[in-house]
């Protein structure tokens, strides 16, 4: 989904509303409840920001899943979301989302960093942290986004038609902007 909408932005960038969206992606429909539970909130509190999500067409209820009506599932309705900062020039809700992302990936990235001696050797041995400097222009920048985009779906897909007991999720990213060392 390209989110060229700011409300839908929004939306998207409050830190719980994209762990639950991270949530549905990964594993699936789930009810409020299921998700209340994973993520420590009460289920009132996901109930809301699952309307918000709904509201912004992020969610769509799945009743196909439901065993009465009282029981209300959700899932995405795509798997990517993306969206281009110049989609949203002058708005500043383009500046919270990159904020909030951002955040979120440090976050996780230091989180993994803290339980690193104690994770198990296999995960130890295949994480990794990669950066580079490069002389690229704007176009070559853009291809390179595209082939990663490219990589992580490639995997994503893979993961998706193989559900072994082996996969545990696993967060990767990467950013590419102009800089000076």
């Amino acid at each position: 989904m390209e989110v060229r909408d700011s409300q839908v932005l929004a939306a998207m960038s409050h830190p719980l509303r994209r762990r639950l969206l991270d949530m549905l992606k990964l594993d699936g429909p789930a009810t409020a409840s299921v998700l209340a539970e994973k993520t420590g909130q009460a289920v009132g509190n996901v109930s809301h920001h699952l309307k918000v999500l709904s509201g912004a067409g992020l969610v769509v209820e799945a009743p196909e899943l439901a065993r009465d009506r009282r029981e209300r599932w959700w899932r995405r309705p795509s798997e990517a979301l993306s969206w281009a900062t110049a989609d949203f020039a002058g708005d500043p809700v383009a500046e919270v989302a990159e904020t909030v992302s951002l955040d979120r990936q440090m976050t996780l990235s230091r989180g993994w960093l803290s339980e690193l001696e104690t994770a198990p050797e296999e995960w130890r041995d295949a994480w990794f942290s990669s950066d580079a400097w490069m002389r690229l222009t704007p176009a070559e920048l853009a291809e390179l986004n595209e082939r990663m985009a490219a990589l992580f779906a490639e995997f994503g897909a893979k993961a998706a038609s193989d559900p072994s007991a082996e996969r545990q999720s696993v967060f990767v990213f990467g950013r590419g902007f102009r800089a000076e060392p």
